[in-house]
């Protein structure tokens, strides 16, 4: 079985090198990951070489033009999807703003909309925002109060003909479970309703399969992916013409251009091909022999959800130890992403703060998920201790985590 080489993978991140980081262990991905050197390589080329209005008659212009083109095209092959179907915003919560007023138009009147308690505020709050002056319908899909997993069979409880639209993560940015979202779309389908998910809390884990999941909408963030602050929204295509256009009205008949109310970030955009470089770069050190775009991509996410489960199995066997610590989630390392919410009886800022003196980089706070922690019984004031570890993570930084783990709880 072919294994991750950590050595060349973290060769890829600049900011092992850095002063201030390099001897640090860095717990806070799941708000920001670390930037593969691909992509600062070409948003420094951009902005020396590329540095103007792209997709003009002269060279500079044209090769500005090519690189965001790039990005689109190398994306979406590794997302297993269109080119025309990979939409760039500055955030994943500003892309979820912008579709929220294309349904808001769309939807009749008495229309309803399923949301979640375990989502991450983006994925919700804006269609809560939208039903208090639109006259739509918001139903709940509640987690269980003590594992907070959403059952399947309560969204099925849900559906009517009324639900026009569901809208759930892939996985919590708090529980790091994932969940099924195949069989969760297919049940929409057959129920007439579309979907929505947000994979922000999955993507940098391995690129998903889109087409193979099945969902209608799927929105992650490029800056949690190795990459520039980007949102990233894949929307069926048939679907962004039924949408109404939220761009200039002289761009409606551009597909990627529907979604954007705003002009793009060049520099940006074109520097998200780096994601796709880097997800070459770690298939070709590791596979011989040709495979498409999404083979390689599905290779290298077989190589990260390995690397993770294994640094992430002794810290969840300490944590299993600590009866007193309440891990809010799965229990068990091949249930999970490597994303460890630990409830606390103090502030978890300040947990956070004295493990800081350990070179320990981690956060405390709701994270942006107070309906989840509410729903588990959790003060949102107080929030939870959050460790999220990506496959660049080393065994020896787990060990080190848990010794100041051992220090300080």
């Amino acid at each position: 079985m072919v294994a991750l080489d950590p050595e060349f993978v973290r060769n890829q991140f600049p900011a092992f090198r850095q002063k201030d980081l390099r001897d640090k262990v860095f717990c806070e991905n799941a708000g920001g990951s670390y930037v593969c050197r691909y992509v600062i390589w070409r948003i420094h080329r951009y902005f020396n070489e590329r540095r103007v209005q792209p997709n003009g008659a002269y060279p500079a212009s044209q090769q500005a033009g090519a690189e965001m083109d790039e990005a689109r095209l190398r994306l979406a092959a590794h997302l297993g999807v269109a080119r025309d179907e990979v939409h760039f915003g500055p955030s994943t919560s500003a892309n979820t703003y912008v579709l929220a007023q294309a349904f808001r138009q769309w939807l009749p009147a008495g229309a309803a909309i399923v949301v979640t308690d375990q989502d991450h505020e983006a994925n919700s709050g804006v269609w809560r925002q939208m039903a208090d002056d639109a006259g739509i319908e918001i139903r709940e899909w509640k987690v269980d109060a003590d594992t907070g997993h959403l059952d399947p069979g309560a969204l099925a409880a849900l559906l009517d003909q009324r639900v026009r639209l569901v809208c759930f993560p892939h996985a919590s940015n708090i529980l790091g479970e994932v969940n099924d979202v195949a069989a969760i779309c297919r049940m929409l389908r057959s129920a007439g309703a579309l979907s929505c998910v947000d994979g922000v809390g999955y993507a940098p884990h391995g690129l998903p399969d889109i087409r193979r999941l099945g969902a209608d909408i799927y929105l992650f963030s490029t800056y949690k992916t190795y990459g520039p602050h980007q949102g990233v929204m894949v929307m069926r295509g048939e679907l962004a013409h039924r949408l109404p256009n939220q761009g200039h009205w002289f761009n409606a008949d551009d597909t990627v251009k529907r979604f954007n109310p705003a002009g793009p970030d060049h520099a940006q955009i074109a520097a998200c091909a780096g994601i796709s470089d880097y997800v070459d770069a770690i298939y070709d050190h590791h596979f011989r022999g040709g495979r498409d775009a999404r083979g390689r991509a599905d290779k290298v996410a077989e190589l990260f959800r390995q690397q993770e489960t294994a640094i992430l199995t002794p810290l969840m066997e300490y944590l299993a130890g600590r009866p007193s610590l309440r891990v809010l989630g799965p229990k068990r390392a091949d249930r999970r992403l490597p994303t460890v919410s630990v409830a606390l009886s103090e502030p978890a800022a300040q947990v956070a703060e004295r493990l800081a003196r350990h070179g320990i980089l981690a956060g405390g706070g709701d994270f942006y998920a107070r309906r989840l922690l509410q729903a588990m019984g959790v003060d949102p004031v107080r929030g939870v201790l959050r460790l999220s570890l990506l496959h660049y993570t080393l065994p020896e930084e787990v060990d080190r985590l848990i010794t100041a783990l051992d220090s300080e709880l």
